[in-house]
């Protein structure tokens, strides 16, 4: 394993803040760990070291650390926002009758002392001398012994205890499919420091964003248990469980009751893994000789769907690779654990217990992660769109290559009744809404996947499909392991193309204005054709107009929206184009003339790949 590491590490650090911005900088740390678990209790020890380095150009007195499994607590802010919530995730509370009534409790506020998690602190110093600390709920705000001055390293070092929830959300023990561990956000983790100050968030329900270093991490833990997880395990010939070289056998001392699996990850932003005593481990060889492991419970459903999903997984690979950009590192862990599907620094953990095109689903959803979230780390606290709806969008076009569907379909079609659907309800939020801040569930998920998928489908639309590609394509080799913001992408957008984007980005995330134009008239005379469109919706767009004629034939009008001060090239090369003056968003009409042609019918958007809540009067005639 040591070839794979010299060459996968030295490639990652050449990149590391490799930012067209001028000015940009973010901070660097490495986490040493060693962590003893106890499968019994499911609580561990551990002792943790850290090398901070402060590449801002500002002076830090105080850091914030977060301390996640104190979440699972009853009173938690996480148990008062399941209980305030009109849908709370389904997950996280029992549903039952009372009075007659169907009422939902909060799983978390039942937990006892033996199943809650928390995670304490003790010795916390800096550079060998106490620092001062408070938790306030997830967070543990640290007084610093002495300031952190510009461009400067200092080292951390604690003790910590933790126990692990009962599986409640993400992270925890005893899942419904019976994985033991799930050890997702587990660990005493430093909160980012960036542009815009610290991001000290609680954990409420969502999203993360996380500070780019390397983790050494070593996990003792009971020999019967299979690991997987973030990072290349150091001492696979010690350890065996199917990770061994081959023909390698491991013998261990009779007295051994654990084994210490030792995992070094080179820059990630969060370090996770999953155990469990009946794990089966395969791997196989992906595209660039990518070690994809996959462990999972030895149950006899389980066994074929899995097996079948491996080469599909590789096939994932290579389309990620090809359509977004090289994965970085050298293996990847797809491991049967939590609640659902959730991504991780080189791993994710699944529920395993699906058909098998779930099961390939889920697995292309999360492993797109590997790019948007995990390469190109979003403040998804913040701009969740970002990262879930990118990722939902190459993951359904992944899904339509490797698994395509029985009958053709626009692979990002649910995304848009979905939108169309929360904006026509009037429960929409701007897309700048910070994760935990929706008022609904549902506003959450429809924004973050559906309008964020949107976003770059309809940008397809608005610049042409081959612009978009080679956009996705920059965007991820100018920005990986950095931490992109929304104007990022919208200016390499406008770099490709040539196009203004200022507008769309601000519509389509700062606003919930609506796209609907309409067909207002069309009105014959003598040898012409009068056609007035209306914008009925607040938001301005470029539009794509198909005309057919009585005679059979096609042509393509496109109207320019002028705050791009730019024309889309044709997408229908074999019609006859005309591009008309451009339509100014003040104007709440539009209307050309067609000469010496005898009209079918006109249709707007003909592709329907912009996001007009109202499509029925974007067709002359109206259909009956």
């Amino acid at each position: 394993m040591k070839k794979i590491l010299f060459f996968s590490f030295f490639p990652i650090i050449l990149l590391a803040q490799n930012n067209p911005n001028p000015g940009y900088w973010q901070q660097h740390v490495d986490y040493k760990m060693e962590v003893n678990m106890d499968v019994k209790k499911f609580q561990y020890t551990g002792k943790q070291e850290i090398v901070y380095t402060n590449n801002s150009n500002d002076t830090l007195r105080k850091v914030y650390y977060h301390l996640f499994n104190n979440a699972f607590q009853p009173g938690s802010e996480m148990d008062a926002r399941l209980q305030a919530i009109s849908d709370p995730d389904k997950r996280m509370v029992r549903t039952f009758k009372k009075e007659g009534k169907e009422t939902k409790e909060s799983r978390i506020s039942t937990l006892k002392p033996n199943e809650i998690g928390y995670l304490n602190i003790a010795n916390l110093k800096q550079d060998g001398v106490a620092a001062t600390s408070k938790v306030v709920g997830t967070i543990l705000e640290v007084t610093l012994a002495k300031a952190i001055l510009p461009k400067q390293k200092t080292t951390f070092s604690l003790d910590f205890e933790g126990q692990v929830p009962l599986q409640i959300r993400r992270s925890g023990r005893l899942s419904e499919e019976g994985v033991a561990l799930s050890m997702t956000q587990w660990y005493p983790k430093l909160c980012e420091y960036d542009f815009e100050g610290w991001h000290a968030n609680p954990y409420i329900a969502r999203e993360f964003h996380g500070v780019w270093g390397n983790f050494d991490v070593k996990i003792t833990v009971d020999k019967d248990y299979t690991i997987g997880g973030t990072g290349y395990l150091q001492n696979k010939n010690e350890i065996g469980h199917g990770y061994q070289d081959e023909g390698l056998e491991v013998v261990y001392p009779k007295k051994t009751k654990t084994l210490t699996w030792h995992f070094y990850a080179p820059n990630v932003h969060d370090f996770a893994w999953g155990a469990d005593n009946e794990f089966v481990h395969d791997m196989i060889l992906g595209p660039n000789n990518v070690e994809l492991h996959f462990l999972y419970k030895n149950k006899k459903d389980n066994l074929e769907n899995w097996k079948k999903m491996q080469p599909k997984t590789a096939e994932l690979l290579a389309f990620f690779n090809e359509n977004v950009g090289q994965y970085p590192y050298k293996q990847y862990s797809v491991i049967q654990g939590g609640d659902g599907g959730m991504e991780y620094g080189m791993c994710t953990l699944i529920t395993g217990n699906r058909a098998f095109g779930s099961l390939v689903g889920v697995t292309a959803h999360e492993m797109a992660h590997s790019w948007f979230q995990f390469v190109l780390a979003t403040n998804e606290t913040k701009h969740e769109w970002m990262d879930e709806g990118f990722t939902s969008y190459i993951s359904n076009l992944a899904m339509n290559k490797v698994l395509p569907p029985k009958k053709p379909e626009i692979p990002y079609e649910d995304a848009y009744n979905n939108y169309i659907y929360l904006a026509k309800l009037g429960k929409e939020q701007p897309l700048s809404t910070h994760a935990d801040r929706y008022e609904f569930n549902m506003a959450y998920g429809i924004s973050a996947y559906s309008k964020g998928e949107v976003f770059l489908a309809q940008l397809g639309y608005i610049i042409g499909q081959e612009n978009l590609n080679k956009t996705i394509k920059r965007y991820y080799n100018e920005y990986k392991f950095t931490h992109p913001t929304p104007n990022d992408i919208k200016r390499v957008a406008e770099k490709v193309s040539g196009a203004n984007l200022d507008w769309y980005l601000l519509e389509w995330t700062l606003t919930t204005n609506t796209i609907d134009y309409a067909i207002k008239s069309v009105n014959t005379a003598q040898n012409s054709t009068q056609i007035t469109l209306e914008r009925k919706g607040r938001m301005p767009m470029p539009l794509d107009i198909i005309v057919e004629y009585s005679d059979g034939t096609k042509e393509f009008f496109y109207i320019p929206n002028t705050l791009m001060r730019w024309e889309k090239p044709n997408p229908y090369p074999n019609l006859k184009a005309t591009v008309l003056k451009g339509w100014d968003w003040a104007y709440p009409t539009f209307t050309f003339e067609v000469q010496n042609k005898t009209i079918k019918s006109i249709t707007i958007d003909p592709e329907q790949l912009m996001a007009d809540i109202e499509k029925e009067n974007n067709i002359f005639p109206k259909k009956q």
